[in-house]
């Protein structure tokens, strides 16, 4: 029996849950843990939130009110937020019984967690791999004297890099850079602005990374086939580097405290980043000792040993992360560095291969890229969203939940605009499937029945064998697709169920022979009819990691007697199984939306004083005056040179032939996309009077144009033949 633990990242609980964080990684963990169980595997799903760290006692500041009623009031929210989307949190114990596993959303602040790091920071501290070390840290002096070391997020001035104003003390969210404290110009604390800022040096322990470079390189260089491109290429720029020592402490006042004695260390607290990452393995252990033993697993507090240790026969439970594309390193270097580092401990070697009774290291890492909101991105700082408990309020959840799964930012950033929304739920979910369910419930309704299931006596596939096959054929491409966390394209083959399905409504016609006598034309004609009622019974199966609440509907439409939860995909389309009988009034399955009605409400949202957080919609009609478009200057040029970027993973340093034996430099965000060679000779066209500004240290002087089919597929525009480069594009 596989054993398998999905793992999401922790949301901050310093405000409501956005729908970047639904599509990064909230909805991507409950759709694999639904699939996981609907494969009949033994599944653990643990998160929780993130209550440490200075972006909570940021909002605490910002509202007056102490860290803890910051992180008591957005856990409520967040849980409930959660629950409402369908996700599986509530469900801490497995139908099928608690030895399958179960689910558990829990707190950093939770008593056990705090006890689980002092545990794991004791254990690598005297195992070597933790050592105290000097470094410089910002802090504020006060006009009375008062000294304050400042977290990064708690200092602001100027990019040493693009000169861009509001960067944090340690990077600049405008062109991406990272610096060393002392660079940040002319840097200023959010708290007091009219304080005197400082470098001082102050004392911390740090974890030896470097101890891990060698083993994290070979178990990086094992995960080139799994993991995405943006993994990989995250990672390999930490490793090529070189991994230097990281400080696990900090002078913070609101944190986890540090196991050890002396009064030089109660002033600090254990990095949130070495802290919350552990919530993966303490969640697990928590979930055994207050769940799983309560409710009779035979191992008892000892349960979650089945989902995080090698077995003494050498078999491995597989783990599944969950994330936005910016906490990659954390779980590809940081967070298997520290288990290496527990599972040396006992070995006294540093191994990327655990042994019987070792931790084990995760199977992929599943990091999604951005959504974005109208072109720009979801920010809970500059209130820039959607947020979740508010869209929960007003708009069904399995619409959010297939919108999302179809646009999910898997290898590129995607962008939520209500426009798409309504269109992709009305023409795709509702047309496609939730038309094709209420056509086949309906058309049976009108049979006339007298007991059971009308199409009973038309159940025979003799004539459907191909239509079978296909409907089989798209199950086993979605299981394919859902085995590497690709979920579009596993949604997709689903979809493709339901268009099987449309098509063989369509060609047998049943709403002619309804109130016709019986014929050998009428009873082909039912028998399709009754393929497609089976056909919506697999549909319910296999639509429900993605659209759960629909699915149950479904199913209790259909009359179906045994229980979805316990159905796998492989046995969806049972053609042995008996066709059962629901007499009530089949209703849809969704509500058609309007565009008009959701951009009016989320305007008078925008208005409202009680919703200050809510953004302003967009249609995705806007217009631009003639005269502004006529400003910008596109010109034609020949790509004469194609170099990595030295900064950035996604970024080439691109040189372009602009005539008159004159070239430019562009970066361009065509990694992924395009090998050096494929760009190199083309004519492209790029605009020449953009403002030049560094991008990761390197000066771009414009902008090639490239479509973008929102699929994965990105193509540069060109010309059609030579033209001489310069020419202007009109």
């Amino acid at each position: 029996m596989d054993y398998v633990a999905i793992f999401m990242a922790w949301p901050y609980a310093n405000g409501p849950l956005h729908l970047g964080h639904v599509a990064g990684n909230c909805l991507p963990a409950d759709i694999q843990y639904r699939y996981e169980r609907a494969r009949g595997r033994r599944v653990l799903m643990c998160s929780g939130s993130d209550e440490h760290g200075t972006p909570i006692t940021i909002t605490a500041d910002e509202m007056g009110v102490s860290p803890q009623e910051v992180v008591d009031k957005y856990h409520r929210i967040n849980t409930q937020a959660l629950a409402d989307l369908g996700c599986s949190w509530v469900n801490t114990v497995d139908s099928r019984g608690i030895e399958y596993g179960g689910a558990l959303y829990n707190r950093t602040s939770d008593v056990m967690h705090k006890e689980i790091v002092h545990e794991v920071f004791t254990n690598l501290m005297d195992s070597g791999f933790l050592e105290k070390m000097t470094m410089q840290q910002y802090c504020s002096v006060s006009q009375e004297g008062e000294v304050r070391f400042l977290p990064d997020r708690y200092v602001e001035g100027q990019c040493p890099e693009c000169s861009e104003e509001g960067a944090r003390g340690d990077q600049c969210d405008s062109c991406g850079a990272t610096y060393e404290a002392h660079e940040l110009v002319n840097p200023k604390s959010k708290l007091d602005p009219e304080s005197d800022i400082e470098v001082r040096d102050t004392e911390h322990f740090f974890l030896r990374l470097n101890d891990f470079q060698s083993s994290l390189s070979l178990h990086s260089s094992e995960k080139q086939k799994v993991w995405k491109p943006n993994v990989r290429a995250m990672s390999k720029n930490w490793l090529d580097m070189g991994l230097r020592p990281r400080a696990v402490t900090r002078d913070i006042e609101w944190g986890i405290t540090i196991p050890l004695e002396g009064e030089d260390w109660q002033s600090k607290r254990v990095y949130v980043w070495f802290e919350a990452v552990q919530g993966y393995y303490s969640c697990a252990r928590i979930w055994a000792s207050r769940i799983a033993s309560t409710a009779g697993h035979p191992d008892g507090d000892d349960a979650w040993k089945n989902w995080w240790q090698v077995s003494e026969t050498g078999e491995s439970p597989r783990h599944i992360y969950f994330m936005g594309k910016d906490n990659i390193p954390f779980h590809t270097i940081i967070w298997p560095a520290i288990i290496m580092g527990l599972n040396a401990s006992k070995s006294s070697e540093v191994s990327h291969l655990p042994g019987p009774g070792d931790l084990v290291l995760e199977e992929n890492v599943s990091a999604n890229e951005y959504l974005m909101l109208q072109g720009g991105q979801f920010s809970k700082s500059r209130k820039h969203a959607v947020w979740l408990p508010s869209y929960l309020e007003q708009y069904d959840a399995d619409s959010l939940r297939y919108y999302l799964s179809i646009n999910m930012p898997e290898t590129h950033d995607t962008d939520f605009r209500w426009d798409e929304y309504v269109d992709r739920v009305n023409n795709e979910l509702i047309g496609t499937y939730g038309n094709f369910v209420h056509r086949v419930m309906t058309l049976t309704h009108r049979l006339e029945c007298d007991e059971g299931n009308p199409l009973s006596k038309y159940d025979r596939f003799s004539d459907h064998s191909k239509t079978l096959q296909e409907v089989d054929n798209q199950i086993s491409s979605a299981i394919e697709s859902m085995e590497k966390q690709r979920f579009k394209e596993a949604l997709r083959s689903i979809m493709g169920i339901a268009q099987i399905g449309n098509s063989l409504l369509q060609e047998a016609a049943p709403w002619k022979y309804i109130n016709e006598d019986e014929s050998d034309e009428r009873s082909s004609s039912l028998s399709s009819l009754s393929l497609s009622w089976r056909i919506c019974s697999c549909l319910a199966v296999c639509m429900r990691p993605f659209t759960p609440f629909s699915s149950d509907r479904l199913w209790n439409m259909l009359g179906n007697e045994n229980d979805i939860d316990n159905v796998l995909w492989e046995d969806s389309m049972d053609v042995g199984t008996n066709l059962f009988w629901n007499k009530e009034t089949p209703e849809p399955l969704f509500s058609r939306l309007e565009l008009d009605e959701i951009l009016e409400r989320e305007n008078s949202l925008i208005d409202s004083k009680d919703n200050d957080e809510s953004p302003l919609p967009d249609d995705g009609g806007s217009y631009i005056d003639f005269e502004d478009f006529m400003k910008v200057e596109m010109r034609t040029g020949r790509i004469v040179s194609v170099d990595d970027h030295p900064n950035a993973d996604k970024l080439f340093v691109i040189t372009i032939d602009e005539g008159s034996d004159s070239t430019r430099t562009v970066c361009a965000g065509l990694k992924g996309h395009y090998e050096p060679s494929d760009l190199e000779g083309l004519n492209v066209v790029f605009v020449a009077n953009l403002e030049p500004r560094k991008l990761r240290g390197v000066m771009s002087e414009g902008m090639i144009l490239a479509a973008d089919d929102g699929e994965g597929g990105v193509k540069v525009l060109t010309t059609e033949g030579d033209i001489l480069s310069g020419s202007r594009v009109r």
